[in-house]
């Protein structure tokens, strides 16, 4: 799957290009987070962003968020800079971070209102898509809760159910796996996919690796603010000579490039 694949119109089953991330860098202070990223996603697919604590995953998530603005370079969704067209790019997406957020002094049924106000989604079809993820989510028995008394994983689940009210062409989620019990792991898996199937885009980063590697149609891995791979798995079982399980993949790739890494 290439840049040049996805443009066209997804009617004719082919790829559409969602976010383009083109030559972006952010430093904190004198700390680089992201360097000179470029990076495109297309409809259709799920796309797991790996690497190491501070690599950079959480800052790219949220600059294509809008969350942070890039020092340099752009971002666009759904053909839609987010330094010049904001609102209309926000329209398109969704995003869960690793620390859900949900309003503690709503329940976890007016959250999701507010939400659907927020997006203007109509009462008929908010109620369809919600029915649709109470069932699958097993929210019944904490919906109508205040948030405040969730657990982690009955807030991971409210936000995203959150997230998908609108119908979002792009998902973007930081770790969506924490905190969830297997089976809800699996239901997850199995949304994204849809998504996917259905012409939308999941960006997800994760730890995970037997998640990315179930899931994703592609994989970037960003290492020390530098993205050193990319591809599908078989792709990057190539780059790294290696014939193995995801896991073994990714910590040669991420070895080879601090063996090679110049003195400091």
């Amino acid at each position: 799957m290439t840049a040049t694949d996805a443009q066209a119109d997804p009617v004719s089953g082919r790829r559409e290009i969602t976010v383009e991330i083109a030559a972006v860098a952010k430093s904190f202070g004198s700390k680089r987070a992201v360097s000179d990223l470029s990076l495109t996603l297309v409809s259709g697919e799920v796309f797991a962003f790996l690497g190491p604590n501070g690599a950079g995953k959480t800052t790219t998530l949220k600059m294509t968020t809008g969350l942070l603005r890039p020092d340099v370079g752009y971002i666009r969704v759904c053909g839609h800079r987010l330094d010049r067209t904001e609102q209309r790019a926000k329209q398109y997406l969704a995003y869960v971070p690793d620390q859900p957020f949900v309003y503690d002094k709503l329940t976890g049924r007016e959250f999701l209102n507010f939400t659907r106000q927020m997006y203007g989604v109509s009462v008929e079809l908010a109620a369809e898509r919600l029915d649709d993820l109470n069932r699958r989510l097993d929210m019944n028995g904490f919906l109508d809760q205040l948030c405040e008394t969730y657990s982690h994983g009955m807030k991971q689940k409210v936000a995203l159910a959150a997230a998908l009210i609108h119908g979002p062409r792009v998902l973007v989620v930081d770790e969506p796996m924490v905190g969830l019990d297997p089976r809800t792991a699996r239901v997850i898996k199995d949304i994204f996919r849809e998504l996917a199937g259905n012409g939308g885009t999941v960006f997800m980063s994760t730890h995970t690796l037997d998640v990315a590697e179930q899931v994703a149609d592609r994989i970037g891995i960003i290492h020390k603010s530098k993205l050193i791979a990319l591809g599908t798995l078989a792709d990057l079982r190539q780059k790294a000579a290696l014939d193995g399980r995801l896991e073994d993949v990714f910590l040669r790739l991420t070895e080879e490039t601090d063996e090679t890494a110049p003195d400091a």
